[in-house]
């Protein structure tokens, strides 16, 4: 315990320290970075004013300035005319077949990390066009820095807060060392004891022997094994009875479906098949979500990258057969049809359905259910609104409560348990989601998922 005590403290210091000095480092390095590529454009740009005058004694300037930035730095300064000629008195640049010169010959404005041809090494390449007073090109300046002075600058950054952090993990490991020693010395049995039940041995037992204190404690430990005990036990029997329940009609309801498809030629009839196989294998993954909610927390996926517009098409496609019974429309617009979220696999299905399900439950024949996503504030914010009652702003709060169900808001088979779902599968995906009016006066749900990126 005494270890666990000091490499827990060691953990926490050592998250502290990157927590300040980690940004520190990397506002300093990009600082540096940024001030080379500020001083490289500033003698680019005064270079430029000099090309573009085009007189002898502007000439002369530029090539002083030139021979000046190559004693006084690293770097090195360069120039063409438009025809590709060097401008006298400066030499015939390095490398004048740069693309850099060609770009900035043509107007733009190149800057880039990487292989310097004019140094032989690795470094910024800037480039500037030089401009008459009606804008033509007449030439363009390139700057060529190397990016040595700048690693080896944030080389002694980092190692002077990587010597740092060590010193201060060292002197934090000697004192936690010595402040656990002193705090567990009367509790090391009952230290195993809780460790053994941290395990999963829900059969340990600490001794009651030692003083009062350390009896008193032995004794609440174990009454309260033997309560986890009996109650884990009671959960894992519920937990496989349910499964059993569940999984076994839906396994049947498979089967029978697959045997329908067997004998069905009709390719209408087949493909309606095949849907409701879809969703008998969809409701499968439900169950199995749900069960592991049972166990306190639902066991969080590695998030995948989603393409919104076609996840909601897909599920209005399932709910458009009940949303004409009603006699409501599904309507969908998204801003980019390309937009990715993350989100865990059959999260945002579930989603989706059980807020589809109550906003269908409550909107009013010859409604309207309208699903948007667009990208908000760094993220993928998804928007369902109906036209039905709304709610008070007393019972959004209320909402997302399990078991919690509004007059009339949820229909006559709601459970209640839908909207607690959405929240606990959006959580988990490190999105958030909230409740609004919407512009009909209806209920607006609004899902905000982290922003994908294509692998």
């Amino acid at each position: 315990m005494n270890r666990r005590l000091v490499v827990s403290y060691v953990l926490l210091v050592a998250i502290a320290i990157a927590a300040f000095t980690v940004p520190v480092a990397f506002v300093l390095t990009g600082q540096l970075r940024g001030d080379v590529e500020t001083s490289v454009r500033r003698e680019a740009d005064t270079a430029a004013l000099l090309l573009s005058a085009g007189d002898l004694p502007s000439r002369q300037a530029l090539a002083r300035l030139a021979e000046a930035y190559e004693k006084e730095t690293p770097g090195r300064l360069d120039a063409v005319l438009a025809d590709g000629t060097a401008p006298r008195p400066l030499p015939v640049p390095r490398a004048a077949d740069d693309p850099a010169f060609r770009a900035a010959l043509a107007g733009q404005v190149p800057a880039r990390w990487g292989y310097a041809a004019a140094l032989d090494a690795d470094g910024l390449v800037l480039a500037v066009p030089a401009r008459e007073a009606d804008g033509r090109v007449v030439g363009a300046i390139r700057v060529s820095y190397p990016s040595a002075p700048l690693a080896a600058r944030q080389l002694q950054i980092w190692g002077f807060r990587a010597v740092l952090a060590m010193a201060v993990l060292i002197v934090a490991a000697f004192l936690g060392a010595f402040f656990a020693r002193r705090l567990t010395r009367p509790f090391r049995e009952l230290n195993q004891m809780a460790g053994r039940l941290r395990d999963g041995e829900l059969t340990a037992r600490a001794e009651e022997s030692g003083p009062v204190e350390t009896r008193t404690l032995a004794r609440t430990l174990n009454n309260a094994a033997e309560t986890i005990d009996t109650l884990v036990r009671a959960q894992r029997a519920f937990i496989a009875d349910a499964s059993h329940q569940l999984r076994t009609p839906l396994t049947a309801l498979r089967l029978s479906l697959d045997n329908i498809a067997d004998g069905v030629h009709d390719p209408e009839v087949h493909e309606d098949v095949d849907q409701a196989t879809a969703e008998v294998v969809r409701m499968s993954r439900l169950v199995n979500g749900l069960l592991t909610l049972a166990k306190a927390e639902a066991a969080v996926g590695s998030p995948e990258p989603v393409t919104i517009a076609d996840a909601v098409g897909e599920r209005l496609e399932v709910w458009r057969a009940v949303a004409a019974d009603r006699g409501v429309e599904l309507r969908q617009e998204h801003a980019d049809g390309e937009l990715l979220a993350m989100v865990s696999p059959g999260h945002l299905e579930q989603v989706l359905d059980n807020v589809l399900s109550n906003a269908l439950a409550v909107s009013p024949d010859g409604g309207a259910v309208s699903v948007s996503s667009r990208r908000h504030e760094g993220q993928v914010l998804l928007e369902v609104a109906d036209e039905g009652p709304g709610m008070s702003e007393a019972e959004r709060l209320r909402a997302f409560d399990r078991f919690w169900r509004g007059q009339g808001r949820t229909g006559p088979s709601g459970s209640g348990l839908g909207l607690a779902i959405v929240k606990q599968l959006v959580t988990d995906d490190g999105g958030t989601v909230t409740l609004g009016t919407a512009d009909g006066g209806g209920l607006c749900v609004r899902i905000g998922l982290p922003l994908g990126h294509r692998r």
